[in-house]
């Protein structure tokens, strides 16, 4: 259990560190937009890009925004499959018991704003951005909460992450299921006969880096090509990575042991190693490679860069939008609609169905944590950004409807953000 809590923590501080990059270049990206410069961040978005031979079959072209969309989010993706793996297998998604408040939490922050968006919307143009309303960005929700600093206990910090897990889930079903056309199943099914390959692999305990990652690109390009949003190769080739290791804590203290013991009592002043000594420091290097769980490892390796490269070049080039109401055209309604749903709807949903889920005796509220601190909560469910922006370009391709509603997600991110801080600034006491 130590062991989870610490792991936890070390996420939460990772994710909160991070968006404060995420919240700068957001800032960085609408100055630009909205400057004398708004051409040449148009210009660099839209900048065709090729990798491969472009006189020949073997290459792919397509605009730089879309590279970091289609390719760099893939892999933002993948390390959303590995913290649901993780979570679903030794974390706070192993028993029901556990999981029940989180996923009641989910339901109803993917629900209710999916109803109060098309209410809102009433028919009117751009009623496909339902899903649009419905994420969570985890990192910004963690930063609010690390913002409040000892005012917070754990147990809501933990909350929020299994939920923000479970709401990922569902915006990545909605994705794969309403904003997915024209598939060519012929290429969906290669890619699933190489999933199923993999997946063998990682069952019979079978595991090397190389090998997975090639047919991780050949899957990629399949779904890249099959009309099925290529990130979700990411979150698919994520569950195939194993959560085993080759030795256990035990083994691996006896084998390293036996490797320092040609360092125990040596007294010689040279720099130089002895050959006895050299071929230990190889062993011990093989034993840490088998005592590491490829899945934590590659987690860990992989969200340093997710956080601090990949979500702060997705947020430049997305985030960028004209803050101006008069040049949105018949899209106006839509920047309503999508920040008013964003808030109220995860602060209603989010705070019924947790409640719902306690009357029940289903679930259970975390240690120190009450039902004011709840809706605070709630309310910061509402704060959508990086997954809204993304399925904003998933549901539209006219300029001034991806334009409204990007001033939506922005707005209605502020608004969630900064209610849900209040609330919980006033209804937490500090921790000494």
């Amino acid at each position: 259990m130590k062991a989870i809590t610490s792991s936890i923590k070390h996420f939460i501080k990772l994710e909160t560190s991070s968006s404060i990059i995420l919240f700068a270049v957001s800032i960085l990206a609408i100055i630009w937009a909205n400057s004398s410069f708004s051409d040449v961040y148009q210009e660099l978005w839209n900048h065709e890009f090729t990798i491969g031979f472009a006189d020949t079959k073997f290459h792919l072209s397509k605009p730089l925004i879309l590279w970091i969309n289609d390719g760099l989010m893939a892999i933002f993706f993948f390390v959303i499959g590995l913290e649901v793996k993780r979570e679903i297998l030794v974390g706070e998604l192993t028993t029901f018991r556990k999981a029940s408040l989180p996923i009641f939490a989910a339901i109803g922050g993917m629900a209710f704003p999916v109803i109060i968006f098309l209410l809102l919307n009433n028919g009117e143009s751009g009623s496909e951005g339902w899903g649009i309303p419905m994420a969570t960005d985890i990192a910004f929700t963690l930063g609010i909460l690390k913002i409040l600093g000892k005012r917070v206990p754990l147990g809501l910090k933990i909350f929020l992450t299994a939920f923000a897990i479970v709401d990922d889930i569902g915006a990545v079903l909605v994705i794969a299921v309403f904003y997915s056309a024209n598939i060519q199943w012929d290429l969906i099914g290669y890619a699933l006969l190489l999933f199923s390959f993999v997946a063998f692999l990682s069952y019979r305990k079978i595991y090397s880096k190389y090998l997975y990652f090639i047919i991780g690109f050949v899957v990629w390009i399949l779904f890249l090509k099959s009309g099925i949003h290529p990130t979700i190769a990411g979150i698919l080739m994520a569950f195939t990575i194993p959560i085993h290791t080759k030795v256990n804590a035990t083994e691996y203290f006896k084998k390293i042991t036996n490797q320092l013991i040609v360092f125990k009592g040596v007294k010689n002043n040279t720099q130089l190693l002895t050959n006895d000594q050299i071929l230990a420091i190889d062993k011990m290097e093989s034993i840490n490679e088998e005592v590491h769980s490829p899945l934590q490892h590659l987690e860990h390796t992989l969200h340093g860069w997710v956080s601090y490269v990949i979500m702060p070049i997705f947020a430049l080039a997305n985030a960028g939008v004209v803050l101006s109401f008069s040049s949105l055209g018949n899209a106006g309604h839509l920047s309503f609609n999508i920040g008013l749903a964003m808030v109220l709807g995860n602060g209603i949903g989010i705070l019924l169905l947790s409640f719902i889920a306690l009357k029940l005796k289903i679930a259970d509220l975390p240690n120190g944590v009450n039902l004011k601190q709840l809706f605070g909560v709630s309310l910061l469910g509402g704060l959508g950004f990086t997954m809204s922006l993304f399925i904003v370009n998933l549901a539209y391709s006219d300029s001034e409807f991806i334009a409204a509603s990007k001033m939506g997600v922005i707005l209605g991110s502020l608004i969630a953000g900064g209610l849900g801080y209040l609330v919980l600034r006033f209804t937490s006491k500090k921790v000494s």
